[in-house]
């Protein structure tokens, strides 16, 4: 996890404990629209916000958690995404 931010490796401790998380919509199911990611059921995917330091919002940046423990980080809103090996 050496190339994520700190708030990212934040968020992932906090997904791990179950929460609490900081804002409303975490945890909501990521539909996976841009088809990015591998194809999985409806609901396979969450996703998590990501603190950016100075965004009056949510930001750009997200955890995405699949249902197996697989994670992946986005830092431009779902452009892209990177797979997360620990």
């Amino acid at each position: 996890m050496a190339v994520l931010p700190p708030e990212a490796r934040d968020t992932i401790a906090v997904i791990r404990k179950g929460g609490p998380f900081a804002h409303q919509r975490d945890g909501i199911a990521f539909g996976n629209r841009e088809k990015i990611l591998p194809p999985r059921e409806r609901g396979w995917y969450r996703e998590y916000t990501v603190k950016t330091p100075g965004a009056r919002d949510r930001g750009a940046r997200r955890i995405v958690a699949g249902r197996d423990g697989t994670l992946y980080y986005t830092d431009d809103h779902y452009r892209s995404f990177k797979r997360i090996l620990e």
